[in-house]
């Protein structure tokens, strides 16, 4: 679409689009991603052609508004991604520290153990309760749970607390100290 005062789309091309973002993910970025910022501008400039594919025209919307909020999207997104998986770093040169190839089959069973008691407590939970903990358990805040979900704060916040407590409940039933 042309802009009426200038005659010129509305929009960037994408090669103009690499340095924008890239100001605006070292704009917001915290210190302990610095490391991830030039993924963070790749992941940032695939959800734009996604985007554009989706769309008919081959113009990107070049408000800084909307490249703040697609930088901001990556970077929560990286963030998420880290703590589920909870990296380690390949420096740690501590000899007390246990290979991970090193099994325990005892420690094996009983967190095979635990893990079917807590799923099995789970699904005995009302679907609501059940999600607001699947969530919290797998390390969302209540606030980010209350807006993937769409609820209310306060109500989310009442089922995560209400549902651990039943987990834990649940769990001493079935001989598992939480």
């Amino acid at each position: 679409m042309a802009n009426p005062e200038t005659g010129q789309a509305d929009g960037i091309s994408l090669d103009e689009l690499r340095p924008k973002l890239e100001r605006a993910i070292y704009r917001i970025c915290p210190a302990w991603l610095s490391d991830r910022r030039d993924d963070l501008v790749q992941m940032a400039m695939m959800k734009i052609m996604q985007m554009q594919r989706r769309q008919s025209e081959g113009m990107i919307p070049a408000n800084a508004s909307y490249l703040f909020r697609v930088a901001h999207s990556a970077l929560v997104d990286e963030i998420r991604r880290l703590r589920r998986q909870r990296e380690s770093p390949l420096e740690d040169s501590d000899d007390t520290v246990e290979p991970r190839d090193a099994h325990d089959p005892e420690r094996d069973a009983v967190a095979r153990q635990t893990g079917r008691a807590i799923k099995d407590c789970l699904g005995l939970m009302k679907q609501e309760r059940r999600m607001a903990v699947i969530l919290y358990l797998q390390g969302h805040s209540v606030p980010e749970s209350s807006r993937t979900l769409g609820w209310k704060r306060k109500r989310t916040e009442n089922l995560v607390f209400r549902g651990l407590d039943n987990l834990r409940h649940c769990l001493r039933k079935k001989g598992i100290q939480p």
